[in-house]
């Protein structure tokens, strides 16, 4: 064969390769990351979206409970994580717009790392107390951090999440002096909320309504500037005296930066296809949550945005950077 027939014949098999379609995305098992213990609100949301998804796509989609340091262990898992698509983050505000102001240092830039693909739920942050703690209103639980100061103690999923600074925010504005008790997850904290081994705490409605729902915790208000439609009998935080307070919660769907832009497409249309379900809004409903309306570079300058918000936040509570 001479070199100029072997030369077209190269080039032939190369344009036939062009002219092949790529490989369908996802040809093979997904990975979502959830950054906190199975069991909360984080969780819940990412497995309806994740058992949907697997449905759509005729591939499993793996849920993946990585906690720890409030959330940064898993956010920096999925950002250190191959580009391909198949490793992605399910998490809520902490770790992808928080903590950043929060921790002197972190392993990973939430706006550098990551792809922005989805918000995926927004839920209401309630105020739940044990059954027997003496205080049926906030201004009663207020009256009562008052009468005994630094003796309440309120839990949270971790340092920096929203349940926390939903309890530092308290605080500040109510001008009491309760303690913060961090957990490695809401679960558990919620489970400790129960046992009666702490007082109260805030945490996102989806984690909460079951648990008032069996008596075994008490609502008392709600944190967002609107009453949610579940609890229209409760007060906003607002309402209830503490005037200035405003804290929500929202989960979001990410990707490791640089991921190609043909699976990003797949990622954030795939996504909000199901968001727009029927049987997932009422799923969503069921918990208290609304699914997200917002996608792609979209999402991402809400990331910025929310990360300017509780930077705010963090430093009006008086926290400064574990």
């Amino acid at each position: 064969m001479t070199r100029w027939l072997a030369s077209l014949m190269a080039g032939l098999f190369a344009l036939t390769l062009g002219a092949l379609p790529a490989a369908a995305f996802p040809d093979r098992a997904v990975r979502i990351v959830v950054p906190f213990p199975a069991g909360g609100s984080n969780d819940v949301i990412a497995r309806i979206i994740g058992q949907r998804l697997s449905e759509i796509w005729k591939q499993p989609v793996v849920i993946e409970n990585r906690g720890g340091a409030g959330g940064n262990i898993g956010g920096e898992a999925i950002a250190r994580a191959d580009a391909d698509g198949y490793s992605l983050l399910l998490a809520a505000p902490g770790p992808l717009a928080i903590n950043p102001s929060l921790f002197q240092r972190m392993n990973y830039d939430p706006l550098k790392d990551f792809a922005p693909i989805a918000l995926t739920a927004s839920v209401p942050i309630v105020l739940a107390v044990h059954p027997q703690v003496r205080a049926n209103t906030v201004a009663e639980l207020i009256a009562l951090a008052k009468a005994e100061p630094g003796k309440l103690h309120f839990g949270s999923s971790g340092a920096g999440s929203t349940n926390h600074l939903a309890g530092e925010l308290f605080k500040s504005l109510a001008g009491i002096n309760i303690q913060h008790v961090p957990y490695r997850g809401a679960a558990p904290a919620m489970n400790d909320l129960v046992a009666g081994h702490i007082p109260f705490m805030f945490d996102n409605m989806p984690a909460v309504r079951p648990q008032v729902a069996g008596g075994k915790i008490r609502a008392i208000a709600v944190a967002g500037a609107t009453r949610s439609s579940l609890y229209p009998e409760l007060p906003t935080m607002a309402e209830a005296g503490v005037a200035g307070f405003e804290a929500s919660s929202w989960f979001g769907l990410v990707a490791p930066a640089g991921t190609p832009p043909a699976v990003m497409k797949v990622l954030v249309e795939t996504t909000a296809a199901v968001l727009k379900e029927p049987a997932i809004i009422a799923k969503f409903a069921e918990l208290g949550a609304e699914p997200g309306t917002v996608f792609g570079d979209d999402f991402g300058r809400y990331l910025k945005s929310e990360t300017e918000k509780w930077s705010a936040i963090i430093k009006a509570a008086g926290l400064t950077p574990q």
